[in-house]
């Protein structure tokens, strides 16, 4: 089983991925893990990626999720906040399973701010929100529930 659960930067990800991956018994992985130093270079100096940047470790990444299938499956936090970004992620495997974490601005900037240490800063935000092309399939979880009430909303609606 794979799963990978997107949205922009502070709804979640992590701390839902983990806990579900979890919940599953299988390995999690954060995307952010997997960026080149250039990248989070230039996210600590408040620039946003392009999409020249992002295509490198989206690719590396597909190319991962079927090892880690193979392996027993994997919860993967990652914001694909594009379509094209997730197609390149499905292109080496086809059975994933997508969950959103969806929230408005002020809840998820309010949340960035208490975070310590982290290379995603607030300012870039609203970027990723502009960026943010929300899927018509797969599961749309609302983050304003506490993160044991979204794993089982999440187990529930994928039968697990």
């Amino acid at each position: 089983m794979l799963i990978i659960v997107m949205g922009v930067s502070g709804c979640g990800k992590s701390t839902i991925g983990k806990q579900l991956a979890d919940h599953l018994n299988i390995d999690f992985f954060d995307a952010d893990d997997f960026h080149p130093i250039s990248n989070i270079t230039k996210m600590k100096n408040g620039e946003a990626l392009n999409d020249a940047d992002r295509k490198p470790w989206l690719e590396n990444l597909a190319k991962k999720l079927p090892q880690w299938e193979l392996n027993g499956g994997a919860v993967l936090a990652c914001s694909a906040l594009k379509e094209n970004y997730r197609e390149i992620l499905m292109s080496e495997s086809k059975t994933i399973h997508w969950i959103l974490l969806n929230g408005t601005f002020e809840i998820i900037a309010e949340r960035m701010l208490k975070r310590a240490n982290h290379f995603m800063k607030t300012d870039l935000l609203k970027s990723q929100f502009d960026t943010l092309e929300t899927p018509t399939y797969g599961l749309h979880i609302d983050i304003k529930n506490d993160p044991l009430a979204i794993i089982e909303q999440i187990a529930e609606e994928l039968t697990l």
